[in-house]
């Protein structure tokens, strides 16, 4: 067996290529992300007339041409977590850092671990589709909080007090009422010079066009707060500008997310497992790509307990000696986007009420035994997690 480590980096990647006895095959070399040099790299591999264990590192996406490239050739490639590999050159007494050495380092994980890494599948590809995804869903939900807040500001100047009646709703900002009030009437100076009766008429026509007569009556609280509130740059050209433009940025954020949130939900009906997860009280349309995106391939873990620690949401033991610690919190070391999506599932449960969740119930008896809000709801996390493992691997059975 001829085992096969590749140090990836931008635009190009270290190689290593050890016997099967951890012999050095070859010094070893630079290639870089062309064709040119994947096809001499293609070309020498093939020439090895030998089995090959070929691993490299998940970097992001920089290795995303090596690893396209050898899988059109044929040859079966093995990712492995970064920071697994830092840890496996702990051990290592005298550290050193080039990418020689780290291809090297690789190249001998492979070796040893050759019988448990796993070959890159074409089902991956959806995960890792998914992942991209997920990561861009939270640029623009990042954004958008962002612009919402500068939003918030300049209404402060322009009309204060007006999130208090009309709350800032950006689902649909097509349609939504706050928005579509912000951008017709720009400030409270507009509509004091409008006065009551026009004012009122005009806005029992917006809340037809937003198909929210339900907060008719309201035209007249907002125009008294109008009356009585004090703009400091109501009519001032520049705020109003801003303040226009901040709100078609905020619109523009709202339907990118909701764009990818659509082509996530279109990828996730294609995996097996997608059903399962969406099947589970809490989980909606949103959440439910956004935890299988974050989660991958749940086949991948051995234990629901190691989906758990994948998550962060583990305490690992600490026992030395006599001492034995039985009040550990959880490790946060691992996908915090996760965590988060499913402490949002918890929070739903909160408000669904199912009598009939196992999760649900769990939740509730945490929270009678007096534990901290959060602990409960992270505890919640852990049995939610687990379910879906088991349901998983049943399905797999």
């Amino acid at each position: 067996m001829i085992a096969v480590g590749i140090d990836v980096s931008k635009s190009k990647s270290t190689v290593a290529i050890l016997n099967a006895d951890g012999s050095k095959r070859i010094a070893p070399f630079d290639v870089k992300h062309n064709l040119p040099e994947l096809n001499a790299l293609v070309k020498y591999l093939n020439d090895l007339n030998d089995n090959i264990v070929i691993l490299m590192e998940h970097t992001g996406h920089y290795h995303y041409p090596i690893l396209k490239k050898l899988n059109d050739e044929g040859f079966q490639v093995c990712l492995v977590n970064p920071y697994q590999m830092k840890k496996y050159g702990d051990t290592e007494l005298r550290r050193t850092k080039t990418d020689k050495k780290d291809a090297i380092r690789i190249a001998t994980y492979a070796l040893e671990k050759s019988y448990i890494l796993v070959p890159y599948s074409s089902m991956e590809q959806k995960y890792e589709d998914l992942r991209l995804l997920s990561r861009q869903y939270s640029q623009r939900m990042a954004t958008l909080t962002f612009n919402k807040v500068h939003l918030g500001n300049l209404l402060d100047e322009t009309m204060p007090g007006i999130t208090s009646i009309l709350s800032l709703n950006t689902r649909d900002p097509d349609t939504s009422l706050s928005m579509l009030f912000i951008k017709k009437y720009k400030s409270y100076d507009y509509i004091r010079k409008m006065g009551k009766t026009r004012f009122l008429e005009s806005y029992s026509k917006l809340t037809k066009k937003a198909r929210n007569r339900r907060v008719d009556h309201l035209g007249l609280s907002i125009y008294e707060l109008a009356t009585q509130s004090i703009t400091t740059h109501g009519e001032n050209t520049y705020t109003i500008m801003a303040q226009t433009q901040c709100l078609n940025l905020v619109a523009e954020s709202q339907k990118a997310a909701d764009a990818i949130i659509t082509q996530m939900q279109a990828i996730a009906v294609t995996i097996p497992e997608y059903p399962i997860l969406r099947s589970m009280n809490g989980v909606g349309d949103r959440l439910g790509p956004l935890i299988l995106a974050e989660i991958g391939d749940v086949r991948r873990f051995h234990s629901g307990k190691a989906l758990n620690a994948y998550a962060g949401n583990d305490a690992p033991p600490y026992q030395s000696g006599n001492f034995e610690s039985h009040n550990r919190h959880i490790s946060k070391r691992g996908n915090a986007a996760l965590r988060k999506y499913c402490f949002e599932v918890m929070q739903a449960l909160k408000l669904l009420k199912p009598q009939d969740d196992p999760v649900y119930l769990f939740l509730v008896k945490k929270e009678q035994e007096g534990k901290p809000y959060n602990v409960a709801k992270m505890a919640g996390v852990n049995k939610f997690l687990r379910i879906y493992y088991a349901r998983v691997m049943e399905l797999e059975q």
